[in-house]
């Protein structure tokens, strides 16, 4: 009876081991190319710290999944959350409903009042504070902008905004970290034409958009490897493409320009998980954790902590300020500087973190190229 028992054992045990090998076969929603690059030297020269542990917690309970945050010269916050809704805090602490729209990431103000936002569905969109949404970018060269996720406008009237991936959406975003190919785009948008072009392809992830103080060129997060990418505007090498920096200690999403002359990064942890780091090395075990929505969501839990860095104009990182824990934050998405404060958003929290500069030690060692 013994050897029946484990005779049927074994039977279903390698049923089991077939069938879930053919749904990977057949049902698997990523192609992987190739392993994951190794972190980034940078994590041992920036250790991790609880700086960011001290924020103060600004719309605690109102807003949902504040993902980007912009702070006006009034010094009133703005930002899109879950719902839809672009919110206002203005300069008395008190909140409103300033506009609308279903699926919004990325907020930037343009030289009418208007606000540009994207919407993981539409596109480029315009919000104006009377409730009228105007769609401005939804393809690109015959091609679906399947994930906008940031803008910025120049001083002539363009926007540039980036295209995370041709693949997947945002409910999916993280199957494009399994993946590991890199189909993200930075676009622009001509208003004089009324269409948008590609500025630049083959991005691993592209997410945060800034532009330098001068214009002289055009920022671009790519999340996936560790790097923004720069795109010059002006001068001889108006149109070529460079790193601008290299090695962060961190996936970048959004960047800003922050009234202190020095861009802010926000930083992800997705490579900080042994486990995660462990399994995703092997394209197999990708397409394995892929396959599974409850094992993609489990390992998308394992993204904790929360860093942000300030790097100048010229590539270099000037410190990192983290909440290595995740305690207080944790993905922060999105960092800005004003007035010697940072404005932190994030699509786990209820709140928009806020932190004077002057709490947090000016330097973490010398700055890295």
């Amino acid at each position: 009876m013994a050897k029946g028992f484990l005779g049927a054992a074994g039977t279903g045990a390698l049923a089991v081991a077939a069938w879930r090998a053919a749904h990977v076969a057949i049902h698997c929603p990523i192609q992987p190319e190739g392993p994951w690059p190794p972190r980034p030297s940078a994590v041992d020269r920036f250790p991790p710290n609880n700086l960011l542990q001290n924020l103060e917690k600004l719309g605690e309970g109102r807003l949902s999944g504040p993902e980007d945050v912009y702070v006006d010269a009034a010094g009133e916050v703005y930002t899109a959350t879950r719902d839809g809704w672009v919110q206002r805090m203005r300069a008395n602490g008190s909140w409103e409903r300033w506009g609308f729209g279903p699926r919004l990431l990325g907020i930037a103000p343009s030289a009418d009042g208007a606000m540009l936002v994207c919407d993981t569905d539409k596109g480029l969109l315009k919000l104006e504070e009377n409730g009228r949404v105007t769609l401005l970018a939804s393809v690109v060269e015959d091609s679906t902008i399947r994930l906008a996720n940031t803008a910025i406008e120049a001083s002539d009237g363009t926007v540039y905004f980036s295209d995370v991936s041709t693949r997947f959406s945002f409910d999916n975003w993280f199957l494009d970290f399994l993946e590991h190919r890199f189909t993200g785009r930075l676009l622009k948008y001509d208003p004089r034409a009324g269409k948008a072009s590609v500025v630049l392809n083959g991005l691993g992830f592209a997410n945060g958009v800034a532009l330098s103080p001068d214009e002289a060129f055009v920022v671009v997060c790519e999340t996936m490897r560790f790097r923004c990418s720069k795109v010059c505007l002006k001068g001889d090498n108006a149109g070529q493409a460079e790193i601008f920096v290299d090695n962060l200690p961190g996936n970048p999403d959004n960047i800003r320009l922050g009234s202190d002359g020095h861009f802010w990064i926000a930083l992800l942890q997705l490579r900080f998980s042994p486990w995660l780091d462990l399994v995703a090395h092997w394209s197999l075990t990708r397409r394995v954790i892929a396959s599974f929505p409850a094992l993609t969501e489990r390992a998308k839990a394992m993204v904790k902590g929360a860093m942000v860095a300030q790097v100048s104009v010229n590539g270099e990182i000037m410190r990192v300020l983290g909440d290595s824990d995740g305690k207080v934050s944790s993905l922060v998405t999105s960092v800005t500087e004003f007035n010697g404060d940072l404005f932190l958003g994030s699509l786990t929290a209820n709140f928009i973190g806020k932190l004077s500069l002057d709490k947090v030690p000016q330097q973490q060692g010398d700055a890295i190229p």
